[in-house]
């Protein structure tokens, strides 16, 4: 009996040790957790629900560590990824295109969509009644960079309009896109396409009025998704899946919550706001569904991205979905494996 029990006691102390390493190693494991660095292309309140991933700590409870930097602008922010410099770019779906179209042997692959709508609005230096688009024929619009998502959107709804955009006004679009609002409010165009807060600010100043939503007009576009290398997806799939699962918590969090706690929330990002401003211009985010509900970029609106850019004359040729997205961490993201 007593050889009984001390195989007892063996085994009760080897079970004890044995939890204890696998709680230390676990500990190991969350005190070290992946690192990723993203490169975001610009500074905005339209990627709302990636600021909540890390916010909430999102990020954190799936094991990983991101470093989040802007690179501002969507060149700068490819070359940033093509080079190694970060490991995530979120930027406009068109690039991974643009990069294809350059014939690269290592494709940029999207796997989660972060925005489904252009995040842009018509605003008018002057109060407008009943508006209608072809107020807009003889004035000075002041656009977005040539070649890029606002820009490529404008122009195909002033077309659906019935308005060419290079013959019907006088288009200006050689201003940086950071320095656009602040061109426009120096006495520049008399209308001008401009994301939020910037719409909402102007409002409130009296600087202009919003009269127009390129969202609306244009449907469900990839405007904004997350994408990496072909080669660092394959190397780093658990990292992509954790990754994934952290951003449609976040999408998760902004469509349940109220636009006042999500501004709240990402007030930390925009410390030179207004609260009121922050909280006005998500709402009409959230009122248009420009904030995707979950991540999957689906084939639909790959096409309609497509149309875009064909109608703004910047494809060469479609471009293949299967090779350029992968859905299969944002489903099962989504399915919670």
């Amino acid at each position: 009996m007593q050889g009984v029990n001390d195989m007892k006691s063996w085994f009760s102390l080897g079970l004890a040790i044995g939890l204890g390493l696998t709680a230390l190693l676990a500990g190991c494991s969350s005190a070290n957790p992946e690192k990723v660095r993203i490169g975001e292309v610009t500074r905005s309140l339209f990627y709302a629900p990636q600021y909540i991933a890390v916010a909430k700590g999102f990020f954190k409870e799936e094991g990983l560590d991101v470093e989040l930097t802007t690179t501002w602008g969507g060149d700068k922010t490819m070359t940033a990824l093509l080079s190694d410099g970060i490991d995530v770019a979120l930027v406009g779906s068109e690039t991974s295109i643009y990069v294809n179209q350059q014939g690269a042997t290592d494709p940029v692959v999207n796997f989660a969509q972060l925005t489904q709508t252009d995040g842009t609005f018509l605003v008018s230096r002057k109060p407008v009644g009943q508006f209608s688009w072809d107020h807009l024929k003889g004035t000075v619009f002041l656009g977005q960079r040539k070649g890029g998502m606002p820009q490529m959107v404008g122009e195909f709804v002033l077309k659906k309009n019935g308005i060419d955009p290079h013959k019907d006004l006088q288009l200006i679009q050689n201003i940086e896109f950071k320095n656009i609002a602040a061109a426009f409010a120096s006495g520049t165009g008399e209308y001008v396409q401009l994301f939020e807060p910037e719409a909402s600010q102007f409002e409130k100043e009296g600087v202009g009025h919003v009269i127009a939503s390129f969202g609306k007009e244009s449907g469900n576009v990839p405007y904004t998704s997350f994408m990496a290398k072909k080669s660092y997806i394959e190397k780093h799939q658990a990292a992509i899946q954790k990754f994934t699962n952290a951003i449609y918590k976040g999408q998760q969090w902004v469509a349940s919550h109220t636009p006042k706690e999500t501004a709240e929330a990402i007030k930390p990002y925009f410390d030179q706001i207004d609260p009121a401003i922050l909280e006005s211009a998500v709402k009409r985010y959230l009122e248009q569904g420009s904030y995707a509900t979950d991540p999957i970029l689906d084939e639909a609106e790959w096409n309609n991205l497509q149309a875009i850019m064909e109608t703004a004359g910047e494809l060469k040729q479609r471009a293949d979905y299967s090779k350029l997205v992968d859905t299969s961490f944002a489903e099962k993201a989504k399915e919670g494996r």
